[in-house]
């Protein structure tokens, strides 16, 4: 089913306003959003979605329909695994939490732009060369086998190419001036580490964009259909990263079951392409009799995968302890970090989240401590944050 220019332009409009509301109502000013902001804006984000899904299956289709569900799902699981390391940089530049938002509003944005950019790209060589199936295929394949090495979310460094020409050929100062890009530092403008730390998720963007894109061609080439389920995957991204803080590293699955929905993709992009085979090197340039995928069968294999993987992330005791040991080391960093938040009731909560967390440690099965190289560290930091409140409290 083609869609009209009309079309096209509305739905872009729609999505630019969303965005654009997001930044005026909620972005402009600088907080810390409650659990409830979080939850509220992430059904209403997620329920967006939905609902556009439904007018897709009611005005285009089963198949249109499954092929945006398939896709926004998808799309959706791997932005999550993605904020894994926009947690990793964010916390690594030491961004003030009342300043996170714009810095993954901005990730979002970027995105967006740099996705929509891949997918014309990709429609362009898939409408001229069938071969290309064969390229995303082996992408998403050797994409998989990444997933499954230890430190998985770790791998992408914080120092990019961007930052280290950033900080090569301009002037940058260490220190946070409130949410300003620039400031004046030694008598000179200065980059901020704002800046600097939009340049990091901006250049992670276009690795997760070499992704994301040819898993969701894997799943459906209708351009619109790939466009929407794709900027509808990270809309609430925002949202949902405060919403589930903390729990991110409790999904201690989550690589395995992406490594199988990526495999499964990549499978059946290399079918179809042995199905449109146009190389002469095989089967004589000639199609190869295959089985073909269908999408139904497809979204029925990512929804099951992925709550098997989050049952499986959610009911285990290892995953439990590591999320309490990392939740740990990372409020204890955040709460001796007096740049961290200048908002006196986050820092209290940060405090109170802290000392549960201690409770957890030391009623959890010793061999989970264990396994944790750092510890000692930790409950140094644990013991310095007791301190320094105490002093906060003597005041």
């Amino acid at each position: 089913m083609s869609v009209s220019p009309l079309i096209w332009g509305i739905t872009i409009v729609v999505i630019v306003a969303l965005l654009a509301f997001d930044y005026f109502f909620h972005i402009r000013k600088a907080h810390v959003p409650t659990l409830r902001e979080a939850a509220v804006w992430s059904a209403v984000y997620v329920g967006i979605a939905v609902l556009f899904g439904v007018l897709v299956l009611f005005l285009g289709g089963v198949t249109m329909g499954s092929e945006y569900f398939a896709g926004y799902i998808t799309e959706k699981a791997l932005s999550v695994d993605n904020l894994f390391v926009f947690l990793i940089i964010i916390a690594s530049f030491g961004v003030p939490r009342e300043d996170q938002q714009k810095v993954l509003l901005f990730g979002i944005v970027f995105s967006l732009i740099a996705r929509t950019g891949f997918i014309f790209l990709g429609a362009a060589l898939i409408n001229s060369f069938a071969w290309v199936f064969y390229i995303f295929g082996l992408i998403l394949l050797i994409t998989a086998g990444n997933l499954l090495r230890p430190g998985a979310h770790g791998r992408e460094q914080t120092e990019n190419f961007t930052v280290r020409l950033a900080k090569k050929y301009f002037h940058t100062t260490g220190r946070f001036d409130g949410d300003k890009l620039f400031t004046m530092h030694n008598g000179k403008k200065a980059l901020t580490p704002m800046l600097l730390v939009m340049l990091a998720i901006g250049g992670t963007d276009i690795l997760f964009a070499l992704d994301s894109i040819p898993a969701i061609f894997g799943l459906t080439q209708n351009v619109y259909i790939v466009f929407t389920a794709t900027a509808f995957s990270l809309m609430g991204l925002r949202q949902l990263y405060f919403l589930i803080d903390g729990l991110l590293d409790r999904l201690i699955y989550l690589s395995w079951g992406l490594a199988a929905i990526l495999a499964f993709i990549g499978v059946k992009l290399v079918l179809h392409a042995l199905h449109e085979n146009n190389l002469p090197f095989i089967n004589g340039g000639e199609p190869v009799t295959v089985i073909e995928i269908s999408t139904d069968l497809s979204l029925g294999v990512i929804i099951g995968v992925l709550t098997v993987t989050v049952m499986a992330s959610m009911l285990s005791k290892a995953g439990k302890a590591q999320t309490t040991i990392n939740s740990a080391r990372r409020h204890a960093a955040s709460y001796l970090d007096l740049d961290y938040t200048a908002d006196l009731a986050e820092r209290e909560r940060i405090y109170r989240l802290l000392t549960r967390e201690e409770e957890q440690i030391l009623e959890m099965d010793p061999k989970y401590r264990t396994k944790t190289t750092d510890i000692g560290r930790i409950r140094e930091q644990i013991t310095e944050a007791h301190r320094q409140h105490a002093e906060y409290l003597d005041r």
